[in-house]
């Protein structure tokens, strides 16, 4: 079992530790403030809801979480230590120090900083190659971005190891080739906060008017291409050089402010908050973030279906997750008498309804994954279908029993009640734990894909078919299965 140690328990590290704590790592924390424990367990709340929902292949299995009162036990022993405590240079400095007196010499030191070189954090450090910038972005339980930096100190493969470490749990290390103050992402938003800042002071915005301006324009753009690539789409046909060429004189008018800082007044930050308390005042803290981990996670789905930007990274962590999942590899190592695992994933955010559960057309789409999954096992891959055949559902019965909420890990497991030349009949029954939530009834026949019409499957498929019916031919009928719907009263 791989252990992370997180140091600090504020919004970062406790974001950290659900990052860590939800893809199967030990998580131990040290934070001396005395409502660490519930903060992070808030946070944690928050992820299990949100996190799962962005794989379509099951998570491992959760990581224990404890909490330690001294910092050498907690790193003692840890593969991983993010340091995510305030920025101050002095305090970083004395806390990486008690780091290295306790942890193991192979141990990667991480730093969240948002502004520190990895250069500043090693001085005076006893193994300042032990230690660099892993820098994310919150959430960092769902935004993928780790600014990974380090300085000459570090050695390419200890560099490549960190980075190895952060694709396994679903993020995107950014190497920054060069270190520098604030490294990349930060320089960027820095910029627009500070030309934000004065439109405001100068009375041309409010703060909901400019988050309107991202929201509902250019941030919706960056989130999927980035800022070149949307200016590269600008350009139009002739690409990036007519864009540049038609735009760069902008570059010379005085449009921005950058160079420009407004003085940090009392009024100005009484301006900036009071308008703030305007535009988000009704919404308590934990209400936003659950409203900003539902926007996050239906835009990062979104793009999961088109297979680009982060929704590109989403697909290929499912790839490695499915790489070491339990369902079963193929019809020969199906167990006799056992339902067969078809289904295993968390419940996203965007499959619940207006009741808070999830919705009816979802089960109906969770069913359909199982069924596929079982074509798959019987030898109807991808491959026999491309050569002509498939299977078609000719009739659905689905039976709600139990309510489930987003983030609940549900599984699909599935008895063949029939499997005979055309014909093959599936029950489908969906579990939360042990407690029964659905059942899926569904009847197929084979098809020649060519001509449309039903056909007795090829040997491949009969072959899977057969060993299934072995397995499952001594099972007694589902007590639902072949039922209709009943009349009330």
């Amino acid at each position: 079992m791989q252990r992370a140690a997180i140091i600090g328990g504020g919004v970062i590290g406790g974001g950290w530790a659900a990052r860590f704590l939800l893809n199967g790592w030990d998580v131990r924390v040290f934070d001396p403030d005395p409502e660490a424990e519930r903060k992070i367990g808030e946070v944690l709340d928050n992820a299990r809801r949100s996190l799962p929902g962005l794989s379509d292949a099951p998570l491992p299995p959760e990581g224990r979480l404890s909490f330690h009162a001294d910092m050498g036990e907690a790193v003692k022993g840890a593969d991983w230590i993010q340091e995510s405590v305030p920025e101050n240079l002095a305090l970083k400095h004395r806390i990486l120090a008690q780091i290295q007196a306790a942890c193991d010499a192979g141990a990667v030191i991480g730093s969240s900083t948002s502004g520190f070189k990895p250069s500043q954090l090693q001085e005076g450090s006893a193994a300042p190659g032990q230690i660099l910038v892993a820098h994310p972005f919150n959430p960092v339980y769902l935004l993928p971005l780790v600014e990974l930096v380090p300085s000459a100190a570090n050695d390419a493969g200890f560099v490549e190891r960190a980075a190895e470490v952060l694709r396994s749990i679903g993020s995107y290390p950014l190497h920054v080739r060069k270190e520098i103050d604030a490294h990349i992402a930060d320089r960027l938003l820095e910029a627009v906060w500070r030309e934000a800042l004065w439109l405001v002071k100068d009375g041309i915005a409010t703060t909901e008017e400019i988050d309107n301006a991202i929201r509902y324009g250019f941030g919706i753009r960056w989130a999927q291409m980035g800022l070149f690539e949307t200016y590269r789409v600008a350009g139009g046909e002739a690409g990036m050089k007519h864009f540049m060429a038609q735009f760069g004189p902008c570059l010379a008018w005085p449009w921005t402010r950058l160079t420009d800082v407004p003085e940090f007044t009392e009024e100005l930050v009484d301006l900036i908050a009071g308008q703030s308390d305007a535009q988000s005042g009704a919404f308590g803290i934990r209400e936003l973030e659950r409203i900003r981990d539902n926007n996050l996670v239906a835009m990062m789905r979104a793009l999961k279906g088109q297979d680009w930007g982060a929704g590109a990274l989403l697909r290929a962590h499912d790839a490695r997750l499915k790489a070491g999942t339990a369902l079963v590899a193929r019809a020969a190592d199906v167990a006799e008498g056992v339902p067969v695992l078809t289904l295993a994933r968390a419940v996203p955010l965007d499959w619940t309804d207006y009741n808070g559960h999830m919705t009816e057309s979802r089960y109906l789409d969770a069913f359909a994954q199982s069924t596929d999954r079982f074509m798959e096992l019987i030898g109807c891959d991808a491959e026999y279908i491309a050569g002509g055949g498939s299977y078609f559902t000719a009739e659905s019965h689905i039976r709600h029993v139990d309510e489930v909420h987003a983030g609940a890990r549900i599984e699909v497991r599935t008895q063949m009640l029939l499997g005979e030349g055309r014909k093959l009949h599936l029950f489908h029954a969906m579990y939360e734990g042990e407690r029964l939530l659905a059942t899926g009834e569904h009847f197929l026949l084979h098809v020649d894909l060519g001509t449309r019409r039903s056909c007795p499957p090829g040997p491949q498929v009969a072959e899977g078919l057969a060993l299934m019916s072995r397995a499952h031919g001594g099972m007694a009928w589902p007590e639902a299965a072949g039922a209709a719907i009943r009349r009330a009263g």
